[in-house]
């Protein structure tokens, strides 16, 4: 599948369909199984062309396992997640975490109380099929139903695009920036999916997951019907214009 969009923003990596699926890929990239991996760097890894997936047994680590719609896996892996995320804790066993960060903590929240309380806010799921892939866009087989697109975008694409969510809207509040773990803009891309009028989300603000990406790059996840939505809009809108083609002209060179 070709997209208007991808064209339009001179993106210089694929945008990655998400698909669920009770069928085993076979092929593409995947975690070994109860290892750990970030599941943030198999979505570069499929923008740049290759398949990643994942099943409840290979999804790297516990915000990934979340993140990826396997549940609370916080609670199933009694992962302390409250710890890591606040000021971290000594009462622990280290031969069951896989974090050398959970002593000092990560300080991305004030509180253990208030860490619990933004896991609680997360719209966590549990999806029923037993796959997740991320399949770059172009390489979408005819069968493949995805729920959402992420693209990897820099500022003058994401600026695009935030316009582009708003082109056909009756208000100018279609786009999400919350803070969450970098893989978990998934989950509010489940969520938007489901509603009338889907929002997109912008993402990759963790810390901890930047390392991943390029510095001058963000994500942009956008809920399957809308990116359709937007997809439809491209001709009609200011990507055709002057305003758009001269700004871009910089992305073009790189």
């Amino acid at each position: 599948m070709n997209s208007k969009i991808s064209k339009a923003l001179d993106l210089k990596t694929q945008p990655v369909a998400v698909i669920l699926s009770d069928i085993d890929p076979e092929e593409g990239l995947r975690f070994k199984e109860h290892s750990w991996g970030c599941v943030a760097s198999m979505l570069v890894a499929a923008a740049k062309g290759r398949t990643a997936y994942f099943d409840r047994n290979t999804y790297g680590c516990v915000g990934g396992g979340t993140g990826l719609g396997f549940g609370n896996a916080y609670e199933q892996e009694n992962f302390p997640i409250e710890h890591l995320l606040s000021r971290g804790t000594e009462d622990y066993d280290k031969e069951k975490i896989r974090s050398r960060f959970l002593s000092e903590g990560e300080c991305y929240i004030k509180t253990p109380e208030l860490a619990l309380k933004f896991v609680d806010s997360l719209p966590i799921r549990n999806i029923p099929e037993k796959y997740v892939i991320f399949r770059p866009l172009e390489q979408l087989n005819l069968t493949d139903k995805p729920e959402m697109i992420i693209m990897l975008v820099n500022p003058d694409q994401l600026s695009a695009l935030v316009v582009l969510s708003n082109y056909d809207r009756e208000n100018n509040m279609n786009v999400l920036a919350p803070f969450c773990a970098g893989c978990q803009s998934i989950l509010y891309g489940y969520s938007e999916e489901e509603k009338e009028n889907p929002k997109a989300t912008i993402g990759f603000f963790d810390i901890s997951a930047r390392k991943y990406i390029d510095k001058n790059m963000l994500t942009f996840t956008i809920p399957f019907e809308m990116f359709k939505e937007m997809e439809s809009n491209v001709d009609e809108s200011f990507l055709t214009r002057s305003q758009w083609l001269d700004l871009n002209k910089r992305n073009a060179k790189e």
